[in-house]
């Protein structure tokens, strides 16, 4: 089983980043509540780690608070891009230094991660009557997300 005390600091914080990255592409996409989003996403962690032992790896992954280096991404001026790379970095670093079982379970969490975002409040419609759970930017992302982890 593969442990943090596997990774670098550098390496380790490019696997944390990853979640969090890909949940604000998805908020980023569609210019939707924030709060709603950040709240789903901590939910998903808070779930990670109630169903703690099921890998090693996300278990450290979830007690980790997940943390981004702001200038990174203020220096990349464009969030798209940013997840993309730095999901690309971690499932480098995790074929590396992981099982291909760690690599498979870090991108169905970066997924649930990005999904819990993507429903979080509905899009579109009046007072909260009608709208899509996940508008077409949204999707678009999710589908840009899954593309890049190799399960779309």
């Amino acid at each position: 089983m593969t442990r943090k005390s596997d990774f670098n600091a550098e390496e380790w914080s490019t696997v944390v980043e990853g979640p969090l990255l890909a949940g604000l592409r998805v908020v980023a996409a569609d210019r939707g509540g924030t709060i709603r989003e950040s709240l789903a996403m901590g939910r998903v962690y808070t779930a990670a780690r109630e169903r703690h032992g099921e890998s090693e790896l996300l278990d450290e992954l979830v007690s980790s608070p997940p943390a981004m280096d702001p200038e990174r991404l203020r220096a990349s001026g464009d969030v798209r891009a940013a997840a993309q790379e730095r999901l690309r970095d971690a499932l480098e670093i995790l074929s590396r230094k992981g099982s291909p079982e760690d690599v498979e379970a870090y991108g169905r969490f970066v997924l649930s991660v990005a999904e819990a975002a993507a429903r979080a409040h509905k899009e579109g419609g009046f007072v909260g009557i009608g709208g899509k759970d996940v508008s077409e930017s949204e999707q678009a992302a999710l589908d840009e997300i899954a593309a890049t982890l190799g399960t779309g």
